[in-house]
């Protein structure tokens, strides 16, 4: 029976994991989560892992006491989340959000793990480190994310002189449609309605100011060697077309599913073999029209803010993501306005456009994100004063 450790157990990727595992009879054999004693307690009560790990370490003995009584184990700071990344298991899923999952990412690297890599943030943030420690360990990273799991679905490794680009697909988000004015205005509650998927709050925030589709152009380039200026991007309302690979003899072939992060989960758990997963079939005639248009880099600058950032190199696309997380969570707490998250991310790049070089190691990159969040720290500030 496949052994698998998930990272992230309680979140929205997480759930979707679970649905994945129980379809497929895998053996749930580790699960962690942030903060959520209650909901990772409930997770362990129903599929018994042999260790449960709390990454804040001030819920460990409420998760003990829990969990203790049930003959379950558990166990509670970062050193332990790493340990359960590193653990014994035939997969890693990593649904854990943000900068917060590199660490554990990489320590199911250098322990050769095969890794479901749902977190995007790993790779723009630190690239450069984690695949080729992947390479060294002789790990493997398959990806998660919707978007990127098409694209390795119909991506022809032996075929990569005749790639002309790979093209990922975007919603658009909730405000597609609106106005620079009425997005001036927009609230959370409003940013936080996508249209098509149901996921955490930060994400869904990087929906709706398309910074989710420039750290996915980030991570494409990690994960797909075609080169920057053929990884292209185009908004698909429906959500139906996840990705496509266009070829030089004209061919394009697209991976289409319902949206449903189970869909990846599973591909990845199964890998290379196929197996079921409770989604429901695609009725192409039920969800049609299928519409395509290109994104808007005027009204939604995230975009061409990750894709600068990239070219740039060096530690800018780390710089892009810490400051892109210090300003949605300031959006969510009502201290900055929607419009000014991509000023914040700006202003932070252009802050520390002196820094030089890329990130060699782990502890680079931890200090670069560090510096980041504190100069965005002090924008969002500026921001609420204005």
């Amino acid at each position: 029976m496949t052994r698998v450790v998930l990272l992230g157990a309680t979140g929205s990727v997480g759930q979707s994991a679970l649905a994945a595992i129980e379809a497929g009879g895998f053996e749930l054999v580790g699960i962690a989560a942030g903060r959520d004693v209650s909901g990772l307690a409930a997770i362990a009560e129903r599929f018994r892992p042999g260790m449960t790990v709390l990454a804040d370490p001030a819920g460990g003995a409420a998760l003990a006491s829990r969990l203790g009584p049930l003959g379950l184990a558990s166990d509670a700071g970062p050193a332990a989340m790493e340990a359960l990344a590193a653990m014994e298991a035939d997969r890693v899923v990593v649904a854990i959000p943000g900068f917060a999952a590199l660490r554990p990412t990489l320590a199911a690297v250098d322990a050769g793990r095969i890794i479901c890599l749902a977190n995007k943030e790993c790779l723009v943030a630190a690239g450069d480190v984690v695949m080729p420690r992947a390479r060294a360990a002789g790990a493997t990273v398959l990806p998660v994310d919707s978007e990127h799991n098409a694209i390795f679905q119909v991506f022809e490794n032996e075929a990569l002189g005749a790639i002309r680009r790979i093209v990922l697909t975007a919603s658009g988000g909730p405000f597609r449609t609106w106005t620079h004015e009425a997005m001036a205005r927009a609230r959370a509650k409003d940013a936080l309605k996508h249209p098509n998927w149901s996921m955490g709050a930060k994400i869904t925030v990087d929906s709706a100011t398309m910074m989710n589709k420039g750290l996915e152009v980030i991570e494409a380039h990690h994960l797909f060697p075609v080169g920057i200026e053929r990884i292209g991007v185009v908004v698909h309302p429906q959500s139906i077309v996840h990705g496509m690979v266009e070829y030089a003899d004209g061919s394009v072939l697209a991976h289409m599913s319902n949206p449903s992060m189970v869909t990846p989960v599973a591909h990845c758990l199964h890998y290379p073999d196929r197996g079921g997963a409770p989604v429901s079939p695609l009725d192409l005639v039920a969800t049609s029209p299928l519409t395509f248009e290109a994104p808007d880099e005027t009204r939604f600058p995230a975009l061409r803010l990750a894709r600068e950032a990239l070219a740039a190199g060096g530690h800018a696309t780390n710089i892009l993501n810490a400051a892109n997380e210090v300003a949605v969570t300031a959006f969510l707490n009502d201290r900055i306005g929607f419009l000014d998250i991509s000023r914040v991310v700006s202003d932070t790049l252009e802050c520390l456009a002196h820094r030089g070089g890329a990130s060699a190691t782990v502890d680079d990159v931890e200090s670069t994100d560090r510096e980041a969040r504190d100069v965005a720290e002090r924008l969002t500030y500026a921001c609420s004063a204005a």
